[in-house]
């Protein structure tokens, strides 16, 4: 089981899309969780296009059930599926106002998706932007794989590196330096992995293609184009399931924890 968490630090690189790609890609089934403070609730009234919900639950509700001592039990029932897939999601709040009252929430809601692992289910969790009120930092530095997203333009990334130092503290002080890599939306616009490397100072799990026209797909529910699938976000999207793959093996065996599972 695995949980990774995607956060930015400055601008829209993309991190919902990124997560909702990804989990669509994924090789297993997978909880997709918003957990984004400004309550934009991206993926209902983007990818969704605004549809009708099968649930009116939210991460809100865990927080009610958290007081009531039923979180665990509760959680199932707070997701539900995207259509064609092996997707769950669970909402995020309704407004940026609902974020800010959910701090004890987070430590205890990590803990409950990391059981999750029992029903042979991966958490993707879409953090949203660092240094918000309300931001769920404990999400971010519970994951078994951190990923600061970023594009490769010069604002991006030296944007991105006034963070990178404070999050890398936060996972070198648990022990856990290696949990934290960094994800390029757009490599070679102008810069490449390397640059971003060097910039930030982590290493680069993955890399997503440039490709606006298909990234509608998941940030506005545009119709898919007939070679969609073999377009360049999603050949990216696919590779960078493999790679994030290696990655999390190489972080729990130097963390010497368990492998389980295949990528392919």
């Amino acid at each position: 089981m695995a949980l990774i968490a995607l956060t930015s630090a400055n601008g829209s690189p993309g991190v919902t899309t990124t997560a909702l790609g990804l989990a669509l890609s994924w090789p297993r089934p997978v909880v997709l969780v918003d957990a984004d403070p400004t309550g934009s609730r991206a993926i209902p009234a983007g990818y969704l296009r605004g549809g009708e919900l099968p649930t009116t639950r939210t991460v809100v509700d865990l927080a009610v059930s958290l007081r009531a001592g039923t979180l665990v039990e509760d959680l199932p029932k707070s997701v539900f599926t995207l259509p064609d897939s092996r997707v769950q999601v669970l909402v995020g709040p309704l407004n940026h106002l609902q974020s800010q009252v959910l701090g004890p929430l987070w430590e205890p809601l990590a803990a409950a998706l990391k059981a999750l692992e029992g029903n042979g289910q991966d958490v993707i969790i879409d953090v949203g932007r660092l240094g918000l009120d309300g931001s769920p930092n404990p999400l971010l530095t519970a994951a078994d794989l951190a990923l600061l997203v970023t594009r490769s333009s010069l604002p991006a990334l030296v944007g991105a590196s006034s963070w990178a130092p404070t999050v890398r503290e936060w996972f070198e002080r648990s022990g856990a330096g290696a949990s934290l890599a960094a994800l390029v939306v757009g490599p070679g616009r102008p810069y490449g992995e390397r640059d971003a490397a060097k910039v930030l100072k982590v290493p680069v799990a993955a890399s997503l293609a440039w490709d606006p026209e298909s990234a509608f797909v998941y940030s506005d529910g545009a119709t898919p184009a007939r070679k969609f699938q073999t377009g360049a976000l999603a050949k990216s999207l696919r590779a960078a399931v493999q790679g994030l793959g290696s990655t999390l093996t190489a972080v729990r065996t130097d963390l010497g924890l368990a492998v389980e599972g295949s990528w392919s």
